[in-house]
């Protein structure tokens, strides 16, 4: 366990000629074999996954999967159970290696390197549970986020937490005491002590109650605001995509749909399929 981690086939497709127009912008557009992938979009991405298969021993989970997050965005991946959502974050973040593809991080090749390189690099990550060390203190938490840092912890630390006073207020307190929302707003901070310009979430609403949850979101659009572009997997749909940029909608390991938000919500074959609408 690293100080860095304290957690670790094609259906039918529609052609994007064939997606329909979101009312008041610009349609939702659909993937397949003879769309054009984002590619071409991706020449400043922070980070682009291009033609990933990926998985879990000899189980596939993603499939050509090509996506990319511009510098300062939030871009949300939604889709069905076992659409292959987190595994892109753990793709992206080297605990899981390509089987094909690649993965860039500022235009280089970081598809396979070890967890703590990818954090030295300048990416972070918050696994959907076990993203903090519930025994540690929030301070012991925060340090433990930073010891790969040749120095200046004690400054970051300082802002993180003038930028989160809830845990500001809670510093000797042990981890395992903070309630929900309070331990997720820790994680974020934790995986802020290095000072990433990508940070990757997993679900950060996972079994928080609404206003808590919508609280968490303020925190990720703050976390935002740091000259952080972010790569979020989402459960509610609505309030995910609600605070991004960009949408992905994720099915059988791979891009079904792309768009912005408005398209996304607003396009009734997405909403139908994979929305719960």
């Amino acid at each position: 366990m690293s100080a860095t981690d304290p957690s670790a086939s094609d259906e039918g497709s529609t052609t994007a000629d064939d997606a329909p127009t979101a009312s008041g912008g610009e349609p939702a557009v659909a993937r397949d074999d003879t769309t054009p992938t984002d590619a071409s979009d991706a020449a400043d991405a922070v980070l682009a996954l291009s033609g990933v298969d990926s998985g879990y021993g000899e189980v596939q989970v993603l499939d050509d999967l090509t996506l990319h997050l511009d510098p300062g965005e939030i871009v949300c991946l939604v889709g069905p159970n076992g659409a292959g959502k987190s595994t892109v974050l753990k793709t992206a973040f080297g605990m899981l290696t390509p089987w094909e593809g690649t993965v860039e991080y500022h235009g280089r090749e970081i598809g396979g390197m070890a967890p703590e390189d990818i954090v030295r690099e300048g990416i972070g990550y918050v696994p959907q549970t076990e993203n903090v060390f519930g025994s540690l203190t929030i301070e012991e938490n925060l340090r433990m986020g930073g010891v790969a840092r040749t120095g200046g912890l004690d400054d970051v630390i300082d802002r993180l937490y003038d930028r989160f006073p809830i845990i500001d207020e809670k510093r000797d307190a042990k981890a395992r005491t903070l309630s929900g929302g309070q331990r997720q707003v820790l994680a974020f901070a934790r995986a802020l002590v290095m000072e990433p310009d990508v940070l990757l979430i997993d679900e950060p609403s996972a079994g928080l109650a609404p206003n808590t949850a919508d609280d968490v979101f303020a925190d990720v659009q703050a976390v935002n605001e740091m000259d952080t572009a972010i790569l979020m997997v989402e459960q509610n749909v609505t309030k995910g995509l609600g605070i991004s940029d960009r949408g992905y909608v994720l099915d059988q390991g791979t891009v079904r749909f792309e768009g912005t938000p408005e398209a996304l919500l607003d396009d009734d074959e997405v909403s139908q399929l994979y929305l719960g609408g």
